[in-house]
C-alpha cells in the first residue's frame, strides 16, 4: 500500500512539474510604453496583464492595477517581437545532420510536410531568441527537394512543452533562382509546376470549397502525390496562407499574375529585394511583404536592384511590410535592422521608417500577416500578455531585455550562451584557457 501511495505521489509530482506555468497578473508602471501598432512611445505608461491577456496599456492611471506591481523606472516596455519566417525549433546544431530537421531533400513528400510535428520547444535556439525579446514566431522547413517547403506553424517561445500555437498556418514555396534550381533549372519550369499543383488541388475541391470524396482520374498525369495535393486544398480555397519567396521585380510580377488566376489565394511575398521597383503593383494587389532587411550589395542576379530603402519605399507605396527574420543569419538582429530603418530617415535620398513603424515591422505587422492581428506583437486589450522590459531603446544596438513575459508568465532568460558567458566571467584569469586571450 505504501509503495502504491508513493508511486501515486511521484506521478502527481511529475505531472505538476510537466504542467505549464500559470499566467500571472502583473502591472508594469512608470514605463516608456510602446503599443506596437506604429504609434510613438507613451511617456509614463502602464500595462496591466490579467489571466494571460492585456487588459490595459496606456497612460498611467487609466485602469486599476492587478497582481504584482513592477516599477519600470522609466525603462522601455514593449510587446514581444514576432519573428517571421524562421526555422526556430527545427535544429539543435545545424551542422549535425542528425539534429537538423530544416530540410527534407530525399523525402517522398513536399507540400504535405508539416513542421508542427517535430518542433522542439526545448531547443537552445528558442531559449536564446526568447532572451532577445522574441516571444512568437512563424517557423517552417525550407524548400530542398521541391519548390514546396511544406506547411509552417506559428509558435510561442515560452518553453512550456506546447510551443505550437497554430499548426499548418501557411504553405511555403520558392520561386526565382531557388525555385528554378529545384524545378529543373528554369523559372519556366517552377511556374508550370506551381500552377499544375494548384490545379490538382482545385480538382479535389467541390463548388462549396470543401474536399471531394472522388479521386482524380487514375489516368491523369499528376505532378503531386495525393497527400501533397490534399495539403494544397486549404491554399487554393484561401484557408491557408501561401508564402512565395521571390526577389526580382519580374518574378514578383509573375507571382501577382498567379494570384489573378487563382483569386482565392491568400498570398504573401517573402524576400522581395526588388519589391520597390513594383511597389505600386504589390499595393494594388493587396499583397503583404515579408521583406529582406537592409539588403544592399546583391548576392545574386535576382538582387541586382537591391537597396536599403526597399522596405521604406514599399511602406510608402501602401504595402504592409514586415522584416524577414529568415534573411538574417541571426534573427536576434531584428531590432537592429528596424533601428537602421529609422536611421535611414536621416540619410539624404534614402527611405526609412519612423520609430513606431519600424518597431511595428518586427512586432504587430508580422503577427498580422501571420493571422494573429490584434493578438500578438501589440499591447492592447485582448492581446496576449507578451511584454518585454528593456535596458535601453530596443532599436539601439546593445539594448537587451531585462524581463520577458509570454502569455503573462515571467520567463527564464538563461540558456547555454548565458551560462557559458557567466562561467568564464567568474573564472580567475589564471584558470582561463590560453585561447581565451586570443
Amino acid at each position: 500500500m505504501k509503495r502504491l501511495l508513493a508511486a501515486a505521489l511521484s506521478s502527481c509530482a511529475l505531472a505538476l512539474a510537466a504542467a505549464p506555468a500559470l499566467a500571472q497578473d502583473v502591472t508594469i508602471t512608470n514605463a516608456r510604453l510602446v503599443i506596437g501598432d506604429g504609434s510613438e512611445p507613451i511617456a509614463n505608461g502602464t500595462v496591466v496583464v490579467r489571466g494571460g491577456s492585456v487588459v490595459y496599456a496606456g497612460p498611467a492611471g487609466g485602469a486599476p492595477s492587478a497582481g504584482e506591481t513592477v516599477d519600470a523606472a522609466g525603462a522601455w516596455v514593449t510587446p514581444g517581437l514576432f519573428a517571421t519566417v524562421t526555422t526556430l525549433g527545427l535544429a539543435d546544431v545545424s551542422a549535425v545532420g542528425e539534429s537538423n530537421d530544416i530540410t527534407a531533400r530525399s523525402a517522398p513528400f513536399s507540400a504535405a510536410l508539416d513542421a508542427a510535428a517535430i518542433i522542439n520547444p526545448a531547443s537552445q535556439h528558442i531559449l536564446v531568441h526568447r532572451a532577445a525579446g522574441i516571444t512568437r514566431a512563424a517557423t517552417t522547413t525550407l524548400p530542398s527537394g521541391s519548390i514546396f517547403a511544406g506547411q509552417g506553424a506559428l509558435i510561442d517561445l515560452d518553453g512550456d512543452g506546447q510551443a505550437v500555437m497554430q499548426p499548418r498556418a501557411f504553405q511555403m514555396v520558392a520561386l526565382g533562382e531557388g525555385g528554378a534550381e529545384l524545378a529543373g533549372g528554369s523559372r519556366v519550369a517552377a511556374h508550370v509546376l506551381l500552377r499544375a499543383a494548384l490545379r490538382e488541388a482545385e480538382a479535389l475541391v467541390g463548388r462549396t470549397g470543401t474536399p471531394q470524396t472522388t479521386e482524380i482520374a487514375r489516368g491523369d498525369d499528376l505532378f503531386l502525390g495525393r497527400f501533397d495535393a490534399e495539403a494544397l486544398v486549404p491554399v487554393v480555397t484561401g484557408r491557408q496562407k501561401l508564402y512565395v519567396a521571390a526577389e526580382r521585380a519580374a518574378d514578383i510580377r509573375a507571382v501577382l499574375a498567379i494570384k489573378r488566376d487563382f483569386p482565392r489565394l491568400d498570398l504573401v511575398l517573402v524576400g522581395a529585394s526588388e519589391g520597390w521597383l513594383v511597389a505600386d503593383a504589390i499595393a494594388a494587389a493587396g499583397v503583404p511583404v515579408i521583406a529582406n532587411g537592409l539588403t544592399d550589395l546583391p548576392e545574386s542576379f535576382e538582387q541586382l536592384g537591391a537597396t536599403q530603402s526597399n522596405a521604406g519605399r514599399l511602406a510608402r507605396a501602401g504595402v504592409k511590410v514586415a522584416i524577414n527574420a529568415g534573411s538574417l543569419q541571426d534573427p536576434r538582429r531584428l531590432q537592429q535592422v528596424a533601428g537602421n530603418l529609422v536611421a535611414l530617415t536621416r540619410v539624404p535620398g534614402a527611405s526609412g521608417m519612423s520609430w513606431g513603424a519600424a518597431f511595428a515591422a518586427i512586432s504587430s505587422v508580422p503577427a498580422e500577416i501571420s493571422g494573429l492581428g490584434g493578438k500578438a506583437g501589440v499591447l492592447k486589450p485582448g492581446a496576449l500578455g507578451d511584454v518585454v522590459i528593456w535596458d535601453g531603446d530596443p532599436l539601439e544596438v546593445g539594448s537587451v531585455p531585462t524581463r520577458v513575459y509570454i502569455g503573462g508568465v515571467k520567463q527564464d532568460l538563461t540558456n547555454h550562451q548565458t551560462r557559458l558567458r557567466d562561467r568564464y566571467l567568474d573564472l580567475d584569469e589564471s584558470d582561463r584557457p590560453k585561447a581565451f586571450d586570443w
